[in-house]
């Protein structure tokens, strides 16, 4: 299990995250930027980022489970919005799919993602315990 580290030196977390994680004894798991596609390769919610953000979330827990990783195993996120704006009005939603120990965040405003009604993109990085673990099938 990660431990959550939210030293007095520096200003406090006004959200869903932390400040910095500490890495326990599980296996790293790195997840490609998940986006909000359906399971046929179809974008989700064009033009609404609480839709996107949504499936996105969705996206990252379904890889996790493929490998019996949970939503908490989350330490490190990325995202990559379109509209920095609309994105920080989805607090409500990642809310209900971490619980503390938060994961460390870092929030970018990019120009566009490679389809141009994607609006969001969420890289995730976890850290699921052995005892859990399981190597998953994959597609070649």
């Amino acid at each position: 299990m990660a431990e959550a580290v939210n030293p007095p030196e520096v200003w406090a977390p006004f959200g869903a995250f932390s400040m910095a994680v500490i890495q326990g004894d599980g296996r790293i798991v790195h997840l490609k930027g998940q986006v909000a596609l359906d399971r046929d390769g179809r974008v989700v919610g064009h033009g609404d980022m609480r839709m996107q953000v949504r499936q996105t979330l969705d996206n990252i827990r379904a890889v996790l489970a493929a490998m019996g990783g949970q939503m908490q195993d989350v330490i490190s996120l990325v995202h990559h919005a379109t509209d920095i704006d609309a994105f920080m009005q989805t607090g409500d939603i990642r809310s209900t799919y971490f619980a503390a120990p938060y994961p460390v965040t870092t929030t970018v405003q990019v120009e566009r993602l490679y389809h141009p009604d994607l609006l969001i993109e969420i890289t995730a990085v976890a850290e699921i315990p052995l005892a859990r673990f399981r190597r998953p099938a994959s597609r070649a």
